[in-house]
Parts: C-alpha cells; sequence; structure tokens
C-alpha cells in the first residue's frame, strides 16, 4: 500500500506515529520528507515560462491554434505520426 499525507510539521505528534504503526503493522517503511511547492508559483518564476504559459491561456480562451481529437484512437494516430 503506498500513502501520502500531508501534514504540517507542527501537527506532527505521537499519535500520528502511532497511526502509522496500525495502518503499516509488521511491514517495513520508507519515510521520504519534504517542502510542499505550490506548482503554479514554481511554474510563475521564471520569466520565459511564465509567458509561454499566459500564451497558452489566451489561445485557450480564443481558440487559437486549438485541435480536436474525438477518440484515443485519433490522439494516437496524431501522436504516431
Amino acid at each position: 500500500m503506498n500513502t501520502i499525507f500531508q501534514i504540517n510539521a507542527d501537527e506532527l505528534d505521537g499519535k500520528f506515529l502511532d497511526t502509522l504503526k496500525k495502518l503499516f503493522k509488521n511491514k517495513k517503511l520508507v519515510i521520504s520528507v519534504m517542502e510542499d511547492t505550490d506548482e503554479t508559483a514554481y511554474l510563475l518564476q521564471s520569466e520565459s515560462n511564465s509567458q509561454r504559459l499566459f500564451n497558452a491561456l489566451e489561445e485557450i480562451k480564443t481558440k487559437k491554434d486549438l485541435m480536436i481529437v474525438n477518440s484515443v484512437e485519433e490522439l494516437e494516430a496524431l501522436v504516431n505520426g
């Protein structure tokens, strides 16, 4: 079983550890800790990437260069040439 927990560091306590122990009783665990990041803010950090994203949004709003795909097979054909 794979489970992702998102929790504020200040909320970590013995109860959280007890819950982990109950969920994964007698299992070997790998625990990875990383800081939660705002993906939108990350993508907008770069000026060039930010401009590309806003241009893409404008193209969607104005329906410029949109491609209509009616089936998975049609999409596969486009991808595979």
